[in-house]
């Protein structure tokens, strides 16, 4: 008997999905998310209030992602075998508290402590993601979860900006404090609002985390589209993790004020995410997954020609690479969660921890991988990177038979 079989057979308690109940998970999501990114713009004006170094605050961000990968690994898979409803209002309730630790921190090692709860805690975003799916009908499910994945991303790329200008105002202090009123206050209306869900495993809990590796070996389909979704990730990582670095220097000479902004041109791209749901629905996810590739192949490509323009054609190309990548990215993201999420309902949160954890592998190896490159080739050796990756990217989505989405 499959591993999609050995689970109960329960489905969720029925709800009307409405437009606000949808505005509520992608602005939750995005709101969860967030909580990762807020430290980062803040670092130097945290290292000086806390007298610590450049090296020590390093680790704040740092932990912060080790504890996102533990949340997805431990955590995320514990929707299959609890009310989910139950699971997101009380990490969303904890995650407020993780966030006023920070606010509150007397010293680094307090605040190091809580970062790593806020990584673990942030996981509630991707307990939203199935549960919308959950409730999508199933010829909708790709613009629902494209939707609700843009409140995700547009959670990603502009919490950097909100809490650079808060901190810039008002220190870094309110940048947290104001995060956890925030979740607080989301976290009221998500247990006033969400509907319950029947659990669909009865399985223990050593047994759930063991059955993450029976679904990588039964669905091809998992496979392909947790690889895929990796290895674009490298390319992403590798550019954002290392655009502040290139454009500080020469020709350029810019602050790092001027990197967030180019969050605002990847955003465009995250609002693209529901009309790529649609595509999904409408001419079927595998199409959407070899567009969206094929759209960072040509997008990263084009900035090979970025040193033969001038200082100023040179960010007018990088802001439209931006767009283009990011939406080549997410509308694959998107394209794969509907594959993925339509493998075996009733395993739908050990899906999405694969699927996103294999993504965060991906994102971390670009991220390693970006700093080397960009070390010993300059620019091109990041769009070398990420074109390579992308195009990997392709080929396995290529290898994929369009009438074998379950992969099983």
């Amino acid at each position: 008997m499959s591993i999609a079989h050995t689970a109960a057979t329960a489905v969720p308690v029925q709800t009307r999905l409405t437009s606000p109940l949808i505005f509520l998970l992608a602005a939750s999501t995005g709101l969860s998310v967030a909580a990762l990114y807020y430290s980062q713009p803040t670092l130097g004006i945290l290292a000086t209030d806390l007298h610590a170094s450049n090296r020590a605050v390093g680790w704040i961000p740092t932990l912060t992602q080790f504890g996102y990968a533990l949340g997805l690994l431990f955590l995320a898979p514990l929707g299959d075998r609890f009310d989910r409803r139950t699971i997101i209002v009380v990490k969303s309730l904890l995650l407020a508290a993780a966030l006023l630790a920070i606010a509150a921190a007397p010293n680094l090692a307090v605040l190091l402590g809580a970062s790593l709860a806020v990584g673990l805690l942030a996981t509630v975003a991707q307990d939203i993601v199935p549960a919308a799916a959950t409730l999508a009908p199933a010829e909708h499910r790709g613009r629902i979860v494209g939707t609700v994945m843009t409140g995700l991303l547009l959670g990603i790329l502009l919490s950097r900006v909100v809490g650079g200008v808060v901190a810039e105002a008002f220190g870094w202090r309110a940048v947290f404090g104001g995060a956890a009123a925030v979740a607080g206050l989301t976290t009221a209306i998500l247990a006033r609002w969400l509907p319950g869900f029947k659990p669909t495993s009865t399985v223990a809990y050593p047994a759930l985390l063991a059955s993450l590796a029976a679904l990588w070996k039964q669905h091809r389909a998992l496979r392909l589209a947790a690889t895929a979704q990796g290895l674009l990730a490298i390319g992403f990582s590798a550019f954002w993790s290392t655009l502040a670095v290139m454009l500080h220097g020469a020709p350029f000479h810019l602050g790092s004020a001027a990197a967030g902004s180019f969050g605002l041109a990847g955003a465009v791209g995250a609002l693209a995410a529901p009309f790529a749901g649609r595509l999904a629905d409408r001419r079927g996810p595998q199409w959407v997954t070899r567009l969206g590739a094929t759209l960072s192949v040509a997008s990263f490509a084009t900035m090979f020609a970025m040193p033969h323009l001038s200082t100023q054609a040179q960010l007018v190309l990088l802001a439209l690479a931006t767009v283009g990548f990011d939406l080549g990215v997410q509308a694959t993201l998107i394209a794969h969660q509907t594959i993925v999420y339509g493998i075996a309902p009733e395993a739908r949160s050990r899906l999405n921890a694969i699927l996103m954890t294999t993504m965060f592998v991906g994102m971390a190896a670009g991220g390693a991988l970006g700093a080397q490159a960009l070390a010993a080739w300059g620019w091109n050796g990041i769009v070398a990177l990420a074109v390579g990756s992308s195009l990997a990217a392709l080929a396995v989505r290529m290898r994929a038979s369009p009438g074998k989405s379950s992969g099983k």
